[in-house]
């Protein structure tokens, strides 16, 4: 499974040369709505399975969660779908607070 660090996502997502990829946020919804990367589509990992046909396998999709745990669970099972460019965001939401964000709150 293919991984990123915060800062490496943060520039990607900076870079106007590269296509952004999909920000899947599998976290709880109150999670969410606590803190999340602008831009990422919220898809708690229990929904996931139902939720398949919104996914683009043709995408780069970039999993996230609070630490990386849960995220790297649900690119396993999209890898297992199928989906060939799936990213575990190391850290999670909290890497990105404490390597590109300080203002994010946490939790």
């Amino acid at each position: 499974m293919r991984q990123i660090s915060p800062a490496e996502l943060a520039q990607r997502l900076n870079d106007p040369q590269q296509p952004a990829p999909v920000l899947l946020d599998v976290r709880e919804p109150w999670e969410f709505q606590h803190c999340h990367i602008a831009g990422s589509v919220p898809m708690p990992m229990a929904s996931v399975p139902a939720r398949l046909s919104e996914l683009d396998p043709a995408r780069e999709i970039v999993v996230i969660c609070h630490h990386g745990g849960r995220s790297a669970q649900v690119c396993m099972f999209l890898a297992h779908q199928g989906y060939a460019q799936v990213v575990n965001l190391a850290g999670g939401v909290a890497g990105w607070a404490a390597q590109v964000d300080p203002s994010m709150p946490q939790y």
